[in-house]
């Protein structure tokens, strides 16, 4: 199966193919769009930069090569069937399953009936889910639904930590102060904003194939179910003023301080996705 961001290069392909307007190409809102990290977006406009699909100006920011044109030699990927409103409710179930810990299938007939779609359509959606992490796909049996418990998430989490603090190590020193006060900039907790690129940008900067290859595997379900554990105002709130710890700490060059304070973001989500669980499984209240 190809990774998240092959399988999202090849989506771009076909949308440039189709006249992708040059204010949809920033990373942020790409990754929004995919409901992903910032990661495997980057690498995706990266290997269509590097073959001449996209470009790159001089302050960074994505453009289409020759003054906004979509190249001519650009082959047409196939035909992908555009499917945000199915995708989105099918990775809301699944969520909500996985908080659950329903250990349910999901049947490619049954879900397209439901839907109005084709099987066909459906496969592909539950694919692109299964790249994301959200199922599993057992042959002969199906697409089951990942089920979340603590002790997943604490793995998770326990890892996560050990690899982002080495890709703050690794990214020491390569760090662009204007990247990080505009990531500043975007952490408002009077506003209510948050800006999570802090945490891509980091495993970029990192250089490690590893490391980046780790997130873009595991990150896009538990930030799925870290965005519908955090939905509310005062979680927001927290999330950004943590992200100024870390970022004002990197922006000083205060390594440790940007450490302790990366440790205590990641730490403090556990306890949030753990009520959420207790809530769901107390009362049967659905996400969102």
């Amino acid at each position: 199966m190809n990774t998240l961001s092959e399988q999202i290069a090849e989506d771009l392909r076909l949308r440039l193919a189709e006249g992708l307007p040059e204010e949809g190409l920033t990373l942020s809102s790409l990754a929004a769009e995919y409901k992903v990290s910032v990661t495997p977006v980057r690498r995706a406009v990266g290997a269509l930069v590097e073959e001449g699909l996209l470009a790159r100006a001089e302050n960074g920011r994505v453009t289409l090569p020759g003054g906004g044109s979509t190249p001519r030699r650009m082959a047409r990927a196939p035909q992908m069937p555009v499917t945000p409103d199915l995708e989105g409710a099918l990775a809301a179930e699944i969520l909500e399953g996985s908080l659950r810990g329903s250990l349910r299938f999901l049947r490619e007939e049954t879900t397209a009936q439901r839907f109005g779609v084709s099987r066909t359509v459906v496969r592909q959606v539950l694919s692109r889910l299964a790249g994301r992490g959200f199922l599993l796909y057992l042959p002969r049996r199906g697409w089951q639904v990942r089920v979340l418990d603590e002790a997943d998430m604490l793995a998770y989490l326990d890892v996560r930590e050990v690899m982002e603090l080495r890709a703050l190590d690794l990214a020491a020193g390569r760090l662009e102060r204007e990247v990080l006060e505009r990531m500043l900039a975007g952490n408002d907790p009077a506003a209510g904003t948050i800006d999570n690129d802090l945490h891509g940008y980091l495993i970029e900067r990192a250089d490690n194939p590893y490391i980046a290859d780790f997130f873009e595997r595991h990150a896009p379900f538990y930030h799925a179910i870290f965005d519908a554990a955090a939905p509310g105002a005062r979680l927001t709130r927290e999330m950004a003023v943590q992200h100024q710890d870390i970022l004002r700490a990197l922006i000083g060059e205060d390594w440790e301080a940007a450490r302790r304070a990366l440790v205590d973001h990641i730490r403090a989500q556990l306890p949030v996705v753990r009520r959420l669980m207790d809530s769901l499984n107390r009362d049967g209240s659905a996400l969102g």
